[in-house]
């Protein structure tokens, strides 16, 4: 099953649930402080295949582990 990220608009927390297709945009409670004004976020993903970024990334450092390469400059 996916992991959905969800925001909650009363205390501002984010949190990740495991579920089904299915209920990705049924109503869930915060984790945090229990309310239901919850909506399910945006998801950015990054794929890498012999260590080259080769989708989403965000072009920092993050791609690369922070090893050498041309976006950190290390």
């Amino acid at each position: 099953m996916p992991i959905y990220e969800y925001a909650c608009k009363d205390c501002h927390n984010k949190f990740e649930v495991i579920r089904s297709m299915k209920d990705a945009d049924a109503p869930i409670a915060c984790e945090h402080c229990h309310g239901m004004n919850t909506f399910r976020s945006i998801s950015l993903f990054a794929a890498q295949s012999g260590g080259k970024m080769i989708a989403g990334g965000n072009g920092g450092c993050a791609g690369c582990s922070g090893s050498s390469c041309s976006s950190c400059g290390g």
